[in-house]
């Protein structure tokens, strides 16, 4: 093999254990969270352990392309905006995501990290705002849960569960009473939008008188389906 080949494997391979693949980065406004409606960075990451029912995201599960953190920050320098949103897929599942997430928070970004909840949060920088799933019976995937992934949630965070029926409904509110959730971050309720419509979670909200965000994905709102919102 040519030393010029060799050297362009080498490179390669570096690429594929150091790097990140990323389905997308784009700018656009925040949807969810109490960052709504805030103009961010999004990177999305390819790849997820999971196979929840009602993904919306599914074309981040393979392909994507392979960046250094360096050529990250080079193409998020590209928008004046100071927050980044750091999504998937499931973005934990790359090893190199804690370097990426430590160079964002180290160059003066304001990060936060939706995950699954379905991997360890241990060694998430500080700094950044975690966005945290706990899986519904819905999504087929409850049984990976890492409850114990409650315990290092800071305030700051927040919790999401995303409800499909009146079942998941009140299996959110066992888990939120079992677990003492509302003492812990805020919690975010969001209708798994083909099968709820959002006036009737809000109805069950408020006769319940639960002490939750209802949020409503803002930009499918916006801008539908599309990949790159």
């Amino acid at each position: 093999m040519k030393a010029d080949n060799v050297e362009n494997l080498a490179q390669k391979n570096s690429l594929e254990l150091d790097g990140l693949r990323v389905t997308e980065i784009f700018y656009s406004l925040q949807g969810e969270s109490s960052n709504v409606g805030i103009p961010t960075i999004f990177i999305r990451l390819t790849g997820c352990p999971l196979r929840c029912t009602y993904c919306d995201t599914e074309y981040a599960f393979n392909g994507g392309d392979i960046y250094t953190i360096d050529s990250i920050v080079q193409e998020i320098s590209k928008y004046d905006s100071d927050y980044i949103t750091i999504t998937g897929g499931e973005p934990l599942a790359q090893k190199s995501c804690i370097a990426l997430i430590d160079r964002l928070c180290s160059t003066g970004y304001q990060v936060s990290l939706e995950t699954s909840g379905a991997l360890d949060i241990e060694n998430i920088h500080k700094d950044v705002k975690i966005i945290m799933d706990i899986k519904t019976p819905s999504s087929n995937e409850s049984d990976k849960n890492l409850f114990n992934n409650i315990q290092k949630l800071k305030v700051k965070d927040e919790i999401k569960f995303v409800i499909s029926d009146y079942k998941d409904y009140e299996w959110a509110k066992n888990v939120i009473n079992k677990y003492h959730l509302v003492s812990v971050c805020a919690l975010l309720f969001s209708p798994e939008h083909t099968s709820l419509a959002p006036k009737i979670l809000a109805d069950w909200i408020l006769k319940d008188r639960l002490k939750v965000r209802m949020q409503i994905q803002m930009h499918k709102y916006i801008w539908g389906m599309e990949p790159g919102h």
